[in-house]
């Protein structure tokens, strides 16, 4: 048969791929390099199953699949042809697909390193309790009925988040005003899709955090740079550089990352511009339970009588970040739209780890957590201080992070990506800033996992990459 002259199937029985697979990908091969051209007639099931000595099932099998993918056709007394050609696929030797967030983070699911900021302690993970937590949960998942959970969120969860708030954080709200969300990103992306924020423009701390700068820009909301000092952010200037901004994005508890506490005096300014302008205040509750000196400062919307702040909070910085989840609290004008929001656009989640957080705040797991990781985290940082106190003075910042300041020139970024190679993971300061003038170089020095036995190996490589900077 001339049209399939040049066609040569050889099986290998001692192959790992089954012989249907074999015959299958020899034919596709066959037509994509042009041995088999379009409306060329195949060998009858019967005729290649004995040609190539196997059943045959195998070849029907491999004929199958091809007309599956619309390759072949079979037609009766006409035969089995080829009707079309493999699809071409992009070139897999283009340019490589980078990881996301590669500037910024040194990798995902990697274990810990001393200094490394936005994780808490690995070692105190309550593991133990957590288990038995979200093996309880998975049991009583299972014998909930199949319908569509609430895309708000557990009404356990939520309602256990609202009285928690109420409690530690001064906010009083209902549970149909607090929506779960994937972390805190999860929680400002719908914030900014309620808000209708694309094409406008946004007040932004400076320094501020950079993913958030980098997620407003791609939600197409232009981050306007506005200095913070140590009453937080500087509410004239913002209105001088952006007067038509309507959104403000801001982290009052304990500004991130130099860790300014937002004075009363300076909320109430806030507040009232918000309500003036008929603005939006996007309240990033960074490390606000975590003021290791005193009781945590209050919520920005605990004082919001103008319902104007959009209150964003996370437990991924004082359980763990795989726990994966965050909540937005609405306020009661908005909660509504959230909640349109959340069962159109937001993603689903695992119910169990959610009742396990749930049980964690209703049983006061989670309040002893708290307790014990300030305690721990001021141990940790104190210690840090002592160990590098002699050479490089350490600024505390936010929680149990200090910031250790450089001299201009000096690229804290550099640094950065070569600080893993010696067992740590400080975090530059630079890229905390969106105007290059202000920009300044330094070393954000976390003491989460700066665990006893680790504190001289750690600061030694820390005194070893500051000794080699350039």
């Amino acid at each position: 048969m001339a049209s399939h002259a040049h066609f040569i199937i050889k099986p290998d029985r001692r192959a790992t791929m089954s012989l249907s697979h074999q015959v299958c990908d020899n034919i596709r091969t066959a037509i994509d390099d042009g041995r088999l051209e379009v409306g060329a007639r195949l060998p009858s099931v019967r005729d290649l199953a004995s040609q190539l000595g196997v059943a045959r099932g195998t070849v029907q099998a491999a004929y199958d699949a091809l007309v599956s993918e619309l390759l072949l056709s079979t037609a009766g007394s006409g035969g089995t042809r080829v009707i079309a050609k493999p699809p071409r696929h992009a070139s897999t030797t283009s340019e490589p697909i980078v990881r996301p967030l590669s500037t910024m983070l040194r990798g995902f699911s990697l274990t810990a390193l001393p200094f490394q900021t936005g994780v808490p302690a690995q070692d105190a993970f309550p593991t133990k309790l957590w288990a038995n937590l979200l093996g309880r949960a998975v049991r009583d998942d299972a014998m909930t009925p199949t319908t569509y959970p609430d895309p708000r969120g557990h009404p356990v969860l939520r309602e256990q988040i609202a009285a928690y708030l109420a409690i530690a954080r001064g906010l009083r709200c209902v549970s149909d005003q607090v929506i779960v969300t994937v972390c805190y990103r999860g929680g400002l992306a719908l914030a900014l899709q309620v808000l209708g924020a694309s094409g406008q423009r946004a007040w932004m701390e400076e320094p501020g955090y950079p993913i958030t700068r980098m997620g407003l820009e791609m939600a197409r909301v232009g981050p306007v740079a506005v200095p913070v000092d140590g009453e937080g952010i500087d509410v004239a200037a913002g209105i001088a550089l952006a007067p038509d901004a309507r959104v403000a994005i801001v982290t009052p508890g304990q500004h991130s990352p130099l860790g300014a506490t937002m004075s009363h005096a300076r909320r109430r300014t806030l507040l009232d511009w918000a309500e003036a302008a008929d603005g939006w205040i996007i309240e990033d509750d960074y490390l606000g339970e975590l003021q290791l000196g005193a009781r945590a400062a209050p919520a920005l919307a605990s004082g919001d009588t103008a319902g104007r702040v959009i209150h964003v909070g996370s437990f991924s910085k004082t359980l763990k970040p795989g726990v994966g989840i965050g909540f937005v609290v609405a306020p009661m004008a908005l909660a509504t739209r959230f909640g349109q929001a959340a069962a159109t656009l937001g993603p689903s989640f695992f119910a169990p780890s959610q009742l396990a957080i749930a049980q964690l705040l209703a049983e006061g797991h989670y309040l002893r957590h708290l307790r014990n990781m300030k305690r721990l985290y001021a141990e940790r940082l104190s210690a840090l201080h002592r160990a590098l106190e002699a050479d490089y003075p350490l600024e505390t910042v936010a929680g149990p992070i200090a910031l250790l300041r450089l001299p201009q020139g000096i690229d804290d970024m550099a640094l950065a990506r070569r600080a893993p190679e010696l067992g740590i993971a400080p975090s530059p300061l630079s890229p905390w800033y969106q105007d290059p003038e202000r920009r300044m170089p330094g070393l954000l020095l976390s003491a989460t996992n700066l665990r006893p036995n680790r504190v001289d190996e750690a600061v030694a490589a820390l005194r070893r990459l500051m000794a080699d900077r350039v």
